[in-house]
């Protein structure tokens, strides 16, 4: 059962600018580098990174997105939308 994760994430305002930097992810762009410049989360000054946390300590969408799905570390999860506003999320691990 995974009940830990970590991961790094960028949060955006519109579904349009999480595409658009899905895409550049995609081909290549550095995550933490697009998300010190992009991400209005404070964790953007360490390139997105939120460290681990436990499953049900993030908002619900968010917690499903690096629970539920399936992922590894080079996949980039998303656009997720929260009341925060749309997430890129890149689990580090799972345990």
């Amino acid at each position: 059962m995974n009940n830990k994760a970590a991961a790094l994430h960028i949060l955006v305002k519109t579904e349009a600018e999480a595409q658009a930097l899905k895409t550049k992810i995609e081909k290549g762009a550095d995550f933490a580098t697009l998300a010190k410049k992009h991400s209005t989360c404070p964790s953007k000054k360490q390139g997105g990174d939120l460290g681990e946390f436990k499953k049900g300590a993030m908002v619900k969408p968010f917690d499903q997105a690096v629970f539920v799905k399936d992922s590894d570390e080079k996949s980039v999860i998303g656009p997720v939308k929260t009341r925060f506003g749309y997430h890129l999320i890149r689990v580090l691990y799972k345990n």
